[in-house]
Protein backbone atom coordinates (compact mmCIF):
# COMPACT_ATOMS: atom_id res chain seq x y z
CA UNK A 1 0.00 0.00 0.00
CA UNK A 2 2.64 2.40 -0.43
CA UNK A 3 5.47 2.95 -3.02
CA UNK A 4 9.07 4.08 -2.90
CA UNK A 5 9.75 6.67 -5.38
CA UNK A 6 13.63 8.05 -4.98
CA UNK A 7 16.80 6.27 -3.29
CA UNK A 8 14.66 2.76 -3.32
CA UNK A 9 17.76 0.98 -1.26
CA UNK A 10 17.54 3.35 1.59
CA UNK A 11 14.05 3.49 1.42
CA UNK A 12 13.90 -0.70 1.79
CA UNK A 13 16.55 -0.51 4.62
CA UNK A 14 14.34 1.76 6.37
CA UNK A 15 11.69 -0.84 5.90
CA UNK A 16 13.26 -3.35 7.27
CA UNK A 17 14.44 -1.69 10.29
CA UNK A 18 11.15 -0.03 11.11
CA UNK A 19 8.10 -2.30 9.61
CA UNK A 20 8.42 -4.23 13.16
CA UNK A 21 8.26 -1.27 15.05
CA UNK A 22 5.07 1.23 16.40
CA UNK A 23 4.93 4.69 15.26
CA UNK A 24 4.01 7.92 17.38
CA UNK A 25 2.83 10.65 15.52
CA UNK A 26 4.02 14.46 15.91
CA UNK A 27 2.35 17.32 14.17
CA UNK A 28 3.79 20.66 14.56
CA UNK A 29 0.97 23.77 14.03
CA UNK A 30 2.63 26.84 12.27
CA UNK A 31 1.41 29.92 10.56
CA UNK A 32 2.20 32.69 8.16
CA UNK A 33 0.94 35.64 6.84
CA UNK A 34 1.88 34.15 3.60
CA UNK A 35 -1.22 31.89 3.64
CA UNK A 36 -3.57 35.13 3.99
CA UNK A 37 -2.96 35.92 -0.21
CA UNK A 38 -5.82 35.96 -1.93
CA UNK A 39 -5.46 32.65 -4.05
CA UNK A 40 -1.95 31.29 -2.52
CA UNK A 41 -4.16 28.38 -0.77
CA UNK A 42 -6.59 26.30 -1.10
CA UNK A 43 -6.50 25.31 2.38
CA UNK A 44 -9.78 27.12 3.70
CA UNK A 45 -12.08 29.14 1.08
CA UNK A 46 -11.25 32.34 2.20
CA UNK A 47 -8.13 34.32 3.60
CA UNK A 48 -9.85 34.62 6.74
CA UNK A 49 -10.97 30.94 6.93
CA UNK A 50 -7.54 30.23 6.45
CA UNK A 51 -6.25 31.94 9.54
CA UNK A 52 -8.09 28.96 11.55
CA UNK A 53 -7.54 26.34 9.02
CA UNK A 54 -4.12 24.87 11.34
CA UNK A 55 -6.29 25.62 14.94
CA UNK A 56 -9.24 24.20 13.89
CA UNK A 57 -7.39 20.82 11.97
CA UNK A 58 -5.28 20.44 15.06
CA UNK A 59 -8.78 20.50 17.53
CA UNK A 60 -10.39 17.35 15.13
CA UNK A 61 -7.07 15.98 15.02
CA UNK A 62 -6.95 15.36 18.62
CA UNK A 63 -10.69 15.27 19.55
CA UNK A 64 -12.20 13.33 16.18
CA UNK A 65 -16.02 14.21 16.40
CA UNK A 66 -16.99 16.04 18.53
CA UNK A 67 -21.22 17.72 18.77
CA UNK A 68 -19.47 21.42 19.34
CA UNK A 69 -16.02 22.50 18.00
CA UNK A 70 -14.84 25.54 19.78
CA UNK A 71 -13.21 26.47 15.89
CA UNK A 72 -14.75 24.60 13.20
CA UNK A 73 -12.73 23.10 9.88
CA UNK A 74 -12.94 25.82 7.78
CA UNK A 75 -15.03 25.45 4.31
CA UNK A 76 -12.88 24.46 1.31
CA UNK A 77 -13.75 25.12 -2.50
CA UNK A 78 -13.66 21.55 -3.53
CA UNK A 79 -12.86 18.23 -1.12
CA UNK A 80 -12.21 17.71 2.67
CA UNK A 81 -9.94 18.40 4.80
CA UNK A 82 -6.85 15.66 5.23
CA UNK A 83 -7.34 15.48 9.05
CA UNK A 84 -10.12 13.35 8.42
CA UNK A 85 -7.60 10.62 6.72
CA UNK A 86 -5.25 11.27 10.10
CA UNK A 87 -7.45 11.07 12.93
CA UNK A 88 -9.39 7.88 11.24
CA UNK A 89 -5.78 6.30 11.19
CA UNK A 90 -4.84 7.55 14.26
CA UNK A 91 -7.82 6.50 16.22
CA UNK A 92 -8.04 3.15 14.87
CA UNK A 93 -4.49 2.16 15.26
CA UNK A 94 -4.12 4.24 18.73
CA UNK A 95 -1.24 5.90 17.60
CA UNK A 96 -0.23 8.37 20.27
CA UNK A 97 -0.27 12.00 19.34
CA UNK A 98 2.30 14.97 20.05
CA UNK A 99 0.72 18.53 19.47
CA UNK A 100 3.12 21.10 18.93
CA UNK A 101 2.09 24.44 18.86
CA UNK A 102 5.53 26.49 16.51
CA UNK A 103 3.60 29.97 16.01
CA UNK A 104 -0.03 30.17 15.66
CA UNK A 105 -2.27 33.45 15.89
CA UNK A 106 -4.18 32.08 18.74
CA UNK A 107 -3.92 28.69 20.79
CA UNK A 108 -5.07 25.79 19.87
CA UNK A 109 -8.33 24.83 21.97
CA UNK A 110 -6.76 21.15 22.86
CA UNK A 111 -4.05 20.43 25.06
CA UNK A 112 -0.35 21.01 23.34
CA UNK A 113 3.14 22.10 24.06
CA UNK A 114 3.82 25.37 23.26
CA UNK A 115 7.15 25.92 21.96
CA UNK A 116 7.14 29.80 22.18
CA UNK A 117 7.15 30.92 18.94
CA UNK A 118 5.08 33.28 16.28
CA UNK A 119 3.25 33.49 13.52
CA UNK A 120 5.73 34.63 10.42
CA UNK A 121 5.45 37.57 8.62
CA UNK A 122 4.61 37.23 5.06
CA UNK A 123 7.97 36.14 2.90
CA UNK A 124 8.05 39.54 0.75
CA UNK A 125 9.15 41.01 3.56
CA UNK A 126 12.34 39.01 3.80
CA UNK A 127 11.84 39.80 7.38
CA UNK A 128 9.79 36.40 8.13
CA UNK A 129 10.51 35.59 12.08
CA UNK A 130 13.46 37.34 13.81
CA UNK A 131 16.66 35.48 14.04
CA UNK A 132 17.19 35.51 17.71
CA UNK A 133 13.22 33.19 17.42
CA UNK A 134 14.77 30.96 14.72
CA UNK A 135 17.49 29.83 16.80
CA UNK A 136 15.23 29.52 19.59
CA UNK A 137 12.73 27.30 17.38
CA UNK A 138 15.53 24.92 16.57
CA UNK A 139 16.70 24.39 20.02
CA UNK A 140 13.16 23.29 21.19
CA UNK A 141 13.54 20.90 18.05
CA UNK A 142 16.39 19.59 18.93
CA UNK A 143 15.07 19.11 22.61
CA UNK A 144 12.02 17.53 21.93
CA UNK A 145 13.80 14.99 19.45
CA UNK A 146 16.08 14.06 22.18
CA UNK A 147 13.03 13.45 24.37
CA UNK A 148 11.13 11.52 21.73
CA UNK A 149 14.16 9.41 21.16
CA UNK A 150 15.00 8.97 25.04
CA UNK A 151 11.73 8.23 26.05
CA UNK A 152 10.13 6.07 23.71
CA UNK A 153 11.91 3.03 22.41
CA UNK A 154 11.33 0.88 19.66
CA UNK A 155 9.64 3.22 17.69
CA UNK A 156 9.45 5.68 14.78
CA UNK A 157 8.44 9.02 14.52
CA UNK A 158 5.88 10.26 12.04
CA UNK A 159 6.57 14.27 11.93
CA UNK A 160 3.82 16.05 10.05
CA UNK A 161 2.91 19.75 9.77
CA UNK A 162 -0.26 21.96 9.82
CA UNK A 163 0.74 25.38 7.85
CA UNK A 164 -1.44 27.26 5.67
CA UNK A 165 0.84 28.66 2.52
CA UNK A 166 3.54 26.48 3.77
CA UNK A 167 4.29 25.07 -0.22
CA UNK A 168 5.23 28.71 -1.09
CA UNK A 169 7.83 29.47 2.03
CA UNK A 170 9.45 25.62 1.10
CA UNK A 171 9.64 26.84 -2.38
CA UNK A 172 11.34 29.91 -0.53
CA UNK A 173 13.61 28.27 1.40
CA UNK A 174 14.15 25.70 -1.68
CA UNK A 175 14.95 28.60 -3.77
CA UNK A 176 17.34 30.25 -0.61
CA UNK A 177 19.50 26.91 -0.43
CA UNK A 178 20.15 26.91 -4.21
CA UNK A 179 18.07 23.87 -5.29
CA UNK A 180 16.13 24.33 -8.72
CA UNK A 181 12.48 23.89 -7.55
CA UNK A 182 11.17 25.94 -10.03
CA UNK A 183 7.70 24.65 -11.35
CA UNK A 184 8.36 21.34 -8.75
CA UNK A 185 6.79 22.12 -5.71
CA UNK A 186 3.07 21.36 -4.96
CA UNK A 187 -0.34 23.63 -3.71
CA UNK A 188 -3.68 22.17 -2.81
CA UNK A 189 -5.02 23.57 -5.56
CA UNK A 190 -5.58 21.43 -8.75
CA UNK A 191 -3.16 23.20 -10.82
CA UNK A 192 -0.30 24.48 -9.00
CA UNK A 193 0.05 28.27 -8.72
CA UNK A 194 3.93 28.41 -10.08
CA UNK A 195 4.08 31.66 -11.40
CA UNK A 196 2.01 33.90 -8.34
CA UNK A 197 4.40 31.47 -5.99
CA UNK A 198 7.71 32.52 -7.68
CA UNK A 199 6.54 35.96 -8.17
CA UNK A 200 5.95 36.41 -4.31
CA UNK A 201 9.76 34.58 -3.58
CA UNK A 202 11.42 36.88 -5.82
CA UNK A 203 10.00 39.53 -4.20
CA UNK A 204 10.66 37.98 -0.64
CA UNK A 205 14.60 36.94 -1.88
CA UNK A 206 15.10 40.47 -2.88
CA UNK A 207 14.12 42.27 0.35
CA UNK A 208 16.12 39.98 2.31
CA UNK A 209 19.44 40.81 0.43
CA UNK A 210 19.43 37.90 -2.06
CA UNK A 211 21.30 34.93 -1.50
CA UNK A 212 23.82 33.83 -4.52
CA UNK A 213 26.41 32.03 -2.69
CA UNK A 214 24.99 29.08 -2.03
CA UNK A 215 28.17 27.32 -0.33
CA UNK A 216 27.98 30.26 2.47
CA UNK A 217 24.59 30.10 2.95
CA UNK A 218 23.24 30.33 7.13
CA UNK A 219 20.15 28.24 7.23
CA UNK A 220 18.67 29.96 10.28
CA UNK A 221 18.81 33.40 8.18
CA UNK A 222 17.38 32.05 5.54
CA UNK A 223 14.31 30.70 7.46
CA UNK A 224 14.29 33.77 9.51
CA UNK A 225 14.07 35.77 5.61
CA UNK A 226 11.74 33.72 3.82
CA UNK A 227 10.27 30.75 5.94
CA UNK A 228 8.16 29.66 8.66
CA UNK A 229 7.58 28.73 12.38
CA UNK A 230 7.24 25.27 11.10
CA UNK A 231 10.63 24.44 9.01
CA UNK A 232 12.78 24.84 11.66
CA UNK A 233 11.40 23.53 14.35
CA UNK A 234 10.80 20.12 12.56
CA UNK A 235 14.27 20.48 11.44
CA UNK A 236 15.67 20.10 15.09
CA UNK A 237 13.31 17.09 15.84
CA UNK A 238 14.67 14.98 13.25
CA UNK A 239 17.98 15.81 13.51
CA UNK A 240 17.93 14.87 17.48
CA UNK A 241 15.47 12.01 16.80
CA UNK A 242 17.26 10.60 13.60
CA UNK A 243 20.47 9.79 15.94
CA UNK A 244 18.60 6.30 17.32
CA UNK A 245 15.37 6.08 16.12
CA UNK A 246 13.85 6.11 12.45
CA UNK A 247 11.83 9.41 11.04
CA UNK A 248 9.32 9.81 8.83
CA UNK A 249 8.90 13.49 7.38
CA UNK A 250 5.29 13.45 6.85
CA UNK A 251 4.28 15.25 3.96
CA UNK A 252 5.32 16.55 0.34
CA UNK A 253 7.01 19.63 -0.83
CA UNK A 254 7.22 20.78 3.08
CA UNK A 255 8.96 18.24 4.23
CA UNK A 256 11.61 17.86 1.19
CA UNK A 257 11.77 21.67 1.77
CA UNK A 258 12.87 20.34 5.69
CA UNK A 259 14.77 17.73 4.26
CA UNK A 260 16.94 20.04 2.55
CA UNK A 261 17.30 22.30 5.39
CA UNK A 262 18.46 19.36 7.49
CA UNK A 263 20.92 18.51 5.08
CA UNK A 264 21.91 22.66 5.03
CA UNK A 265 22.11 22.46 9.08
CA UNK A 266 24.77 19.35 8.89
CA UNK A 267 26.58 20.84 7.11
CA UNK A 268 27.28 24.53 8.57
CA UNK A 269 26.35 23.16 12.58
CA UNK A 270 27.79 21.00 15.07
CA UNK A 271 24.28 19.10 14.80
CA UNK A 272 24.15 15.80 12.75
CA UNK A 273 21.29 13.81 11.56
CA UNK A 274 21.95 10.27 10.72
CA UNK A 275 20.12 10.88 7.11
CA UNK A 276 20.19 7.34 6.91
CA UNK A 277 17.02 7.23 9.62
CA UNK A 278 14.87 9.96 7.57
CA UNK A 279 12.05 9.33 4.65
CA UNK A 280 9.55 11.72 3.47
CA UNK A 281 6.37 10.08 3.42
CA UNK A 282 3.66 11.85 1.46
CA UNK A 283 0.36 10.48 -0.81
CA UNK A 284 0.02 9.47 -4.54
CA UNK A 285 -1.55 12.77 -5.10
CA UNK A 286 1.47 14.56 -4.36
CA UNK A 287 4.54 12.30 -5.88
CA UNK A 288 1.94 11.77 -9.25
CA UNK A 289 0.55 15.52 -9.37
CA UNK A 290 1.48 16.01 -12.91
CA UNK A 291 1.33 19.75 -12.09
CA UNK A 292 4.33 19.48 -10.07
CA UNK A 293 7.21 17.17 -9.92
CA UNK A 294 7.55 15.94 -6.41
CA UNK A 295 10.00 12.73 -7.71
CA UNK A 296 12.71 15.50 -9.74
CA UNK A 297 12.15 17.61 -6.75
CA UNK A 298 13.32 15.09 -4.34
CA UNK A 299 16.47 13.73 -7.01
CA UNK A 300 17.43 17.49 -7.02
CA UNK A 301 17.37 17.29 -3.27
CA UNK A 302 19.70 14.54 -3.15
CA UNK A 303 19.77 11.05 -1.69
CA UNK A 304 16.47 11.50 0.25
CA UNK A 305 13.99 8.36 -0.35
CA UNK A 306 11.00 9.52 -1.36
CA UNK A 307 7.41 7.35 -0.03
CA UNK A 308 3.92 8.03 -0.97
CA UNK A 309 0.61 5.67 0.20
CA UNK A 310 -1.36 4.25 -2.75
CA UNK A 311 -4.26 5.67 -0.71
CA UNK A 312 -7.22 5.90 -3.54
CA UNK A 313 -10.63 7.57 -3.54
CA UNK A 314 -12.18 6.49 -7.00
CA UNK A 315 -14.19 4.27 -5.82
CA UNK A 316 -14.94 6.71 -2.55
CA UNK A 317 -19.14 6.93 -1.61
CA UNK A 318 -18.14 10.93 -0.77
CA UNK A 319 -17.81 13.11 -3.53
CA UNK A 320 -15.26 15.26 -1.36
CA UNK A 321 -12.87 12.48 -1.07
CA UNK A 322 -13.28 11.33 -4.88
CA UNK A 323 -11.86 15.21 -5.38
CA UNK A 324 -8.55 13.88 -4.23
CA UNK A 325 -8.25 12.11 -7.33
CA UNK A 326 -8.95 15.40 -9.62
CA UNK A 327 -6.10 17.16 -7.93
CA UNK A 328 -7.65 19.03 -5.06
CA UNK A 329 -6.24 19.19 -1.49
CA UNK A 330 -3.66 16.00 -2.08
CA UNK A 331 -1.77 16.45 1.21
CA UNK A 332 -1.77 17.98 4.59
CA UNK A 333 -1.73 17.25 8.71
CA UNK A 334 0.19 14.27 7.87
CA UNK A 335 -2.12 12.69 6.06
CA UNK A 336 0.12 10.03 3.20
CA UNK A 337 3.19 9.45 6.31
CA UNK A 338 0.04 8.38 8.37
CA UNK A 339 -1.55 6.20 5.80
CA UNK A 340 1.98 4.34 4.93
CA UNK A 341 2.05 3.70 8.92
CA UNK A 342 -0.94 1.60 8.73
CA UNK A 343 0.11 -0.49 6.06
CA UNK A 344 3.58 -0.83 7.48
CA UNK A 345 3.01 -1.13 10.81
CA UNK A 346 -0.53 -2.70 10.91
CA UNK A 347 -1.31 -4.47 7.59
CA UNK A 348 -4.11 -1.86 6.13
CA UNK A 349 -5.29 -2.57 2.75
CA UNK A 350 -6.99 -0.27 0.54
CA UNK A 351 -10.53 -1.57 1.71
CA UNK A 352 -9.41 -1.34 5.17
CA UNK A 353 -8.09 2.45 4.86
CA UNK A 354 -10.94 3.74 2.84
CA UNK A 355 -13.55 2.15 5.12
CA UNK A 356 -12.09 2.99 8.27
CA UNK A 357 -12.09 7.60 6.66
CA UNK A 358 -15.44 6.75 5.25
CA UNK A 359 -16.62 5.81 8.76
CA UNK A 360 -15.41 8.87 10.40
CA UNK A 361 -16.72 10.99 7.84
CA UNK A 362 -20.28 9.36 8.17
CA UNK A 363 -19.65 9.82 11.88
CA UNK A 364 -19.20 13.49 11.39
CA UNK A 365 -22.03 14.43 8.99
CA UNK A 366 -24.51 12.52 10.94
Amino acid sequence: MFRIYTAQSLGEKWVENYQKSSPIFACVLGFTKTGLIPGISAAGATPTARKYTAIADAEFLINGVQSTYHYSLPPLNQGISPVFITRAILEACEIPIYLFNAGLPIPPAVPSIDLGGNSANCLTTGKALPLPLVYALFQQGINWGEKLRKNITNKYLILSECVVGGTTTALAVLTGLGINATGKVNSSHPKCNHKQKEFLIKKGLENAGNYNDFNTINSFKLVASVGDPMQIVVAGMAISASVEMGVMLAGGTQMLAVYALIKSINNMSQYEANLENIIVGTTRWVAEDLTGDTVGLAESIGTVSLFATKLNFSDSSYQQLQMYEQGYVKEGVGAGGAAIAASLSFAWTQEKLLKTIENLINKYKS
